[in-house]
């Protein structure tokens, strides 16, 4: 056996790479679907578009990262959800242009690769892209000690969607009496969670087990909820009614982004009495004294998505949408002016 310095024993275990690439193939197999014609391990993932099925196919892609949340699961040591947001923060993204998500490829990053640790975040994954009815058809995981800790890890990822031209979601259509429908969120999501963690086990020294009556739960387990994913909602909404506008509510809340989907010159009112708070909201409110408008900059505050439709539209889209199981609400309504939102308490 060499004495030499080795890879190994400057922190990189490439076997136990092997050995989590082993752990993970059956959850990422789950989730192929037509057009996948590359297994895992190859160099690139490979996806074959049906050249029949679009008149003009538009790729529309997405990117991004779970956050801070990843410290709730690490206190938890629960690792096979945080996937799932992972899969949910980049497919609902892609889904609000309209899009039906293709494939998902994931980052993972860690101080030390333990392979069932790796297994339990990819089959996380795995269940978000079945929910999201894409595939998995590739990722990268590396092990860089010294820059994370030996529990620590990264999780980002991307996804790519199609669509056909004449049918993108660009909000440009969007006029003064459309209303505005939302579809509840599970929880908090992915976003707000620098607050949280400040609010909950800086300031009030709560535990992740600590039980919170208003929640029913532990605080653990309400704030581990995964990000709901929105592809049985949406991807057939496009196809049989007029969407003129879809925003995804993750960081910034209402307030940042709702505007991405209007047109100048058009603003969105939101009546408070119309959103359904759910109970971590009301918690988080009432333990840190924050202001309503902090609160809806900072936190989806039940509404995960929130589209602009005909008013003609409304009752036939909400109709459709409890065919899917989907629960859709009127919240509030386009009016002329500075492109922006108003939260007013009517």
């Amino acid at each position: 056996m060499s004495k030499g310095l080795t890879y190994k024993n400057s922190g990189v275990d490439v076997t136990a790479g092997y050995e989590a690439v082993k752990r993970m193939k059956t959850h990422v197999q789950k989730t192929f679907i037509k057009g996948v014609l590359s297994d895992l391990g190859g160099f690139g993932g490979m996806f074959a578009l049906d050249k029949n099925q679009y008149d003009e196919p538009v790729l529309v892609s997405g990117t991004d990262g779970v956050g801070t949340k990843l410290m709730i699961a690490f206190a938890m040591d629960k690792h096979n959800t945080i996937g799932e947001d992972c899969v949910a923060m980049s497919v609902n993204d892609v889904l609000c242009q309209g899009a039906k998500p293709l494939f998902f490829l994931d980052y993972i990053a860690t101080g030390k690769l333990y392979p069932e640790k790796i297994a339990s975040i990819v089959e996380g994954i795995s269940n978000g892209c079945i929910k999201a009815e894409c595939a998995l058809i590739g990722g990268e995981t590396a092990e860089m000690p010294g820059l994370y800790g030996t529990d620590e890890y990264d999780l980002a990822g991307f996804a790519v969607g199609i669509v056909d031209k004449k049918k993108i979601i660009t909000g440009e259509n969007i006029k003064e009496g459309d209303v505005l429908i939302g579809l509840p969120s599970s929880g908090l999501h992915s976003n707000g969670f620098s607050l949280v963690r400040k609010l909950f086990f800086d300031i009030k020294k709560y535990d992740v087990n600590q039980y919170i009556d208003e929640l029913g739960s532990t605080l653990g387990e309400e704030l581990i909820k995964p990000t709901k994913i929105y592809s049985n909602a949406l991807i057939e909404l496009n196809e049989k009614f007029n969407i003129k506008g879809i925003s995804h509510i993750t960081g910034g809340g209402f307030y940042e982004n709702i505007p991405r989907m209007l047109p100048n010159g058009l603003s969105a009112v939101v009546n408070r009495k119309q959103v359904e708070i759910l109970p971590i909201f009301n918690v988080i409110q009432k333990l840190g004294d924050i202001e309503i408008d902090e609160m809806y900059s900072t936190f989806n505050m039940g509404v995960g998505i929130i589209m602009a439709v005909e008013q003609q539209d409304a009752d036939s889209i909400i109709k459709f949408l409890k065919t899917k199981d989907e629960k859709a609400y009127v919240i509030g309504e386009i009016v002329h002016g500075e492109r922006g939102v108003s939260i007013c308490h009517q």
